[in-house]
């Protein structure tokens, strides 16, 4: 199975929002199924075949969630990381500030679902292929 140490080297490349596709091809072939991102502290649970499970560590000290959603201000901020105007740091810190508490990848679907504190679906995004 996978590690974090793996899927360590292959977020390496990752430099923008832009760089996200390739990055989601690059796991599909360690064997992510799917993973959660959490806005708060930025760590992520990886998925594989037959339950595996893998976590990575806090990337960052707490960030506050917004108890209530914003969800224009938070697809502007989406946008303009996609269009690499903003790094990561700066797009986990916007999306805190909108609410966001994580979100999901999944490899079948090939989406990207953010939801906000109370687990509400914010916004559901095909991934280019």
């Amino acid at each position: 199975m996978f590690t974090v140490e793996q899927i360590k080297a292959a977020h390496s490349k990752v430099k923008s929002g832009a760089d996200f596709p390739a990055y989601i091809q690059d796991l599909k072939k360690l064997g992510v199924t799917y993973y959660e991102t959490f806005v708060a502290d930025g760590h992520t649970d990886y998925y594989g075949a037959n339950n595996y499970k893998t976590t990575s560590p806090a990337k960052y000290p707490d960030l506050a969630i917004a108890e209530t959603s914003n969800e224009e201000q938070f697809k502007s901020d989406l946008k303009a990381h996609q269009e690499g105007k903003t790094n990561y740091p700066t797009f986990c810190s916007d999306s805190a500030k909108s609410g966001i508490e994580k979100w999901a990848v999944s490899m079948d679907k090939m989406t990207c679902t953010y939801f906000d504190i109370s687990g509400t679906k914010i916004l559901v995004e095909n991934i280019p292929q």
